[in-house]
């Protein structure tokens, strides 16, 4: 539904009036990031994370052990942080299914839906 010209001009009044008592906050708001890019980013910053997991286990075996334990936690938290981001980033349920019936759907689950179609009359 449209805006009329009266709203249009209310929202543009709220906006810059919005931008003006707090910047921050109207550039947190106006960012459009999608959220492929910011789990890609949080899998990216994850990555980081590994590597100075992989540096303090290192040093921590040459050292003193209680920092290769650190190491290694933060290794296992980047790595689970890092999938989960990456299955977001990468979520088929995001994308545009395709129109017609697949072939992978189950036998049962095809026979109930034209079951459904019988019972509703559209077949």
């Amino acid at each position: 539904m449209a805006l009329s010209e009266e709203e249009q001009r209310l929202l543009a009044q709220l906006e810059a009036s919005l931008a003006a008592d707090d910047p921050k906050l109207a550039q947190t708001l106006g960012s459009h990031n999608t959220p492929r890019q910011i789990h890609g980013r949080r899998a990216a910053l994850a990555g980081v994370l590994f590597i100075i997991g992989l540096v303090l286990l290192v040093v921590g075996l040459q050292t003193i052990w209680p920092l290769s334990v650190v190491g290694f936690i933060a290794m296992f938290a980047a790595t689970v942080v890092a999938l989960g981001s990456w299955r977001k980033a990468t979520d088929p349920a995001a994308q545009p299914r395709p129109s017609h019936k697949s072939t992978s759907e189950p036998f049962m689950g095809r026979m109930e839906d034209r079951w459904r179609r019988r019972q509703d009359g559209d077949l």
